[in-house]
């Protein structure tokens, strides 16, 4: 057996005499091999996870920590993670009311929101599952006039101005045994954070309708009703992550 390592200004390399980084690894065929990350002494590593006996297709992402060592560990800026991320029971902006006398055929409110701080320009990824049940009215009475509701879910971040991770669900009725239970929006999406400092990422539901106060109700609806729209009824779900 023999190893060739060569030393210089630059680094130290590996079956090269010339190395071009710190440590320079030369060779037209392998790679590198960390024994503490493989399958035996890493928790993180799943191994043969289909069990098909062929381990280049499983393979697990590699991350640097703030010391810089090789980890396989996962460690996101916020996971609910099993948990509900939101109550609607605490959140006093967890619902929103559109009456037939509004003017846009439009109401939203603010759900919730979270405030991170980093140190440099990044970019930060949201993923949510948000749900929502759909009413007539805050004592929970069910739609049955046959108009389409749209139920929207986004957030925005401080100091920008889009809306970011939309995602919409529209909700009809015509029955009052129609199916109660809550509907989920979900989003996954990657923001440019521009520079270090706090940032608020807030989180808003949407309930829209092409009835409104100017217009009045759709032929053949004289009696229009409202909408009452309740968010984090269900299982909620949120994730950041800093790349």
């Amino acid at each position: 057996m023999c190893s060739s390592f060569a030393f210089s200004q630059q680094g130290v390399g590996i079956g090269t005499n010339n190395p071009q980084q710190k440590l320079h690894i030369a060779s037209s065929t392998g790679s590198l091999r960390v024994e503490s990350l493989n399958e035996a002494n890493n928790v993180f590593n799943g191994g043969d996870v289909d069990g098909d006996s062929d381990l280049t297709n499983n393979t697990f992402p590699l991350y640097v920590d703030d010391k810089g060592d090789f980890t396989l560990e996962l460690v996101p800026l916020y996971n609910s993670e099993d948990s509900d991320a939101l109550d609607n029971t605490v959140l006093p902006g967890s619902s929103v009311t559109l009456l037939p006398t509004d003017a846009d055929g439009k109401a939203e409110t603010q759900i919730t929101s979270y405030t991170i701080a980093i140190n440099r320009a990044t970019i930060l990824e949201v993923k949510y599952n948000l749900s929502f049940d759909v009413y007539e009215n805050a004592a929970k009475t069910v739609i049955t006039e046959r108009v389409a509701r749209r139920i929207s879910t986004y957030f925005k971040v401080s100091g920008l101005t889009r809306r970011y991770g939309p995602a919409s669900k529209c909700y009809y009725s015509g029955s009052v045994n129609s199916v109660p239970g809550s509907m989920f929006n979900a989003s996954t999406c990657y923001i440019i954070l521009p520079a270090a400092g706090s940032y608020t990422i807030s989180f808003f539901g949407e309930v829209s309708t092409n009835t409104k106060g100017s217009g009045g109700p759709p032929t053949g609806l004289a009696n229009v009703q409202s909408t009452y729209v309740e968010f984090a009824t269900g299982n909620d779900s949120i994730f950041f992550r800093l790349h």
